[in-house]
């Protein structure tokens, strides 16, 4: 066994188009590794090959070409164990109506094989916050309720590695919160996380690290602070009791904003000027500044500049 729990080597995946249609390579050879113990951010704009490279490793979908290995199993040498080392949260709430929480956990387990004296339906059920519902009807259940019963299910047959798709898409605060607590504590029990999501202030507060695919390709791959500090943009807040002109003549690779509270946020580029340069200019141009502040660079900015900086081939 690797220190990783998943590797991807070379992995692509054509789809055959209808009659007449060009085929789509959804994939384009995917190298990957993702630690033992980590919580690993899978991000990318839709139709980017989320889906399809988190469906390949969960063997939901069959790979044109290259190697997956999960928990040190080939996937082709050794799919049942393989399958058996994932679960997977889907984006799309997939429930039986008329089955009860109880019940789906129950088929589940049995699906994978779980003897019924390793079964933990009504832990499961308490730690994801739906004991009380352990005999509703999922038909009855609230989307919030649905989803805590999407994360139970993935977790039935004690995986090693925790898939969540867009996990809280469309969810309340309260759920959200408590999806976090439980991902904290299965990840310090041991278990690798990989998260896709589009809020990516979530990715940036939980993951370790960080991958970001775009048309199907890998476009980086790095620990989250590293990410962080290779964008060049940075802004200056400024207060000031001043009357701003409509044009400030500002240092080469700055652009001025003006906050609804006031304030004058003036973009950056580090590469090209200073905020020395920039409170110079202000000066000069007889504005009074009461105030100042530094704003960094979040996981969208970087999540932007990488994805929109290349176009689909």
């Amino acid at each position: 066994m690797t220190s990783n729990a998943i590797e991807l080597r070379g992995v692509r995946k054509t789809y055959a188009g209808r009659r007449g249609e060009t085929p789509k390579e959804a994939l384009k050879g995917i190298d990957l590794s993702i630690p033992q113990g980590s919580i690993f951010g899978l991000l990318g704009p839709n139709g980017a090959g989320k889906s399809t490279l988190i469906n390949i490793m969960a063997g939901l979908v069959t790979k044109t070409a290259g190697s997956v290995t999960i928990w040190g199993f080939d996937q082709d040498v050794n799919p049942r164990q393989s399958r058996a080392s994932i679960g997977v949260m889907p984006q799309e709430l997939n429930l039986d109506p008329y089955f009860t929480p109880r019940g789906a956990l129950d088929v589940q387990a049995g699906l994978y094989g779980v003897p019924r004296s390793q079964r933990r339906s009504d832990e499961i059920l308490a730690m994801v916050g739906l004991e009380d519902k352990a005999e509703a009807y999922a038909r009855t259940l609230s989307g919030g309720m649905r989803r805590r019963l999407l994360l139970a299910k993935a977790l039935v047959h004690h995986p090693h590695i925790l898939v969540l798709d867009e996990p809280t898409a469309g969810v309340d605060i309260e759920l959200r919160q408590m999806l976090w607590d439980n991902v904290r504590k299965l990840n310090q029990q041991g278990m690798t996380i990989i998260l896709t999501t589009h809020y990516l202030e979530e990715a940036e507060q939980m993951c370790d690290e960080i991958a970001i695919i775009n048309h199907g390709e890998m476009v980086v791959r790095d620990r989250t602070e590293n990410l962080l500090s290779t964008i060049d943009a940075k802004t200056l807040l400024i207060q000031t009791d001043s009357q701003v002109p409509d044009v400030l003549p500002l240092p080469e690779g700055a652009r001025l904003d003006r906050r609804p509270d006031g304030a004058l946020a003036i973009g950056y580029s580090r590469a090209r000027t200073s905020p020395d340069d920039i409170l110079k200019a202000l000066r000069d141009a007889n504005i009074r500044i009461e105030d100042v502040a530094t704003e960094q660079a979040d996981l969208e900015d970087v999540f932007l500049d990488l994805t929109r900086a290349r176009p689909a081939a």
